[in-house]
């Protein structure tokens, strides 16, 4: 593992996969059970920031880097993956690369159930996502978005 910080709560069940050297976990983070953590190929980063709770049965899948900062709150089955297939006509799906792009989720930022995170999004600090949303679009700080695809609904008062 890259680090793993000063009374981190790991669950039973939970998986670190392929390249754990590439994960970072800070202080007090809580990783509940179910949860897989995937560090893609060995030059994918996950980062997880001090005091952040990730729920039952989330995933978080990089290929170039996803980074969560301090504070979070990510409830159960939310999926954050940084890639996609690529869909050309011309050549068959599961013989093209993928695409990535990192993604960034900032300080005390609310990942409601089931929602999904695309690649290339931040979501700024203190921002709500919405339960059962896709978010494919970055999001200002202190919005609440919500619905599929996403877009804002209100904002934190």
């Amino acid at each position: 593992m890259g680090h793993l910080g000063k009374r981190v709560f790991l669950d039973k069940s939970i998986e670190l996969l392929r390249f754990p050297k590439n994960i970072f976990i800070k202080d007090d983070v809580v990783i509940k059970e179910g949860a897989k953590i995937c560090s893609c190929n060995s030059t994918a980063i996950v980062r997880i920031g001090e005091r952040t709770t990730v729920g039952y049965n989330t995933f978080i899948f990089a290929s170039e880097k996803i980074e969560i900062g301090n504070d979070c709150m990510i409830a159960p089955f939310v999926y954050i993956v940084d890639s996609n297939h690529q869909i050309a006509r011309e050549i068959k799906i599961n013989q093209q690369p993928n695409e990535t792009a990192p993604i960034r989720i900032e300080d005390d930022v609310w990942i409601a159930s089931n929602v999904t995170i695309l690649k290339g999004v931040t979501i700024a600090t203190g921002a709500v996502i919405a339960a059962n949303s896709v978010l494919n679009q970055s999001v200002p700080a202190y919005e609440i978005w919500g619905g599929s695809p996403a877009k804002k609904i209100g904002e934190r008062k």
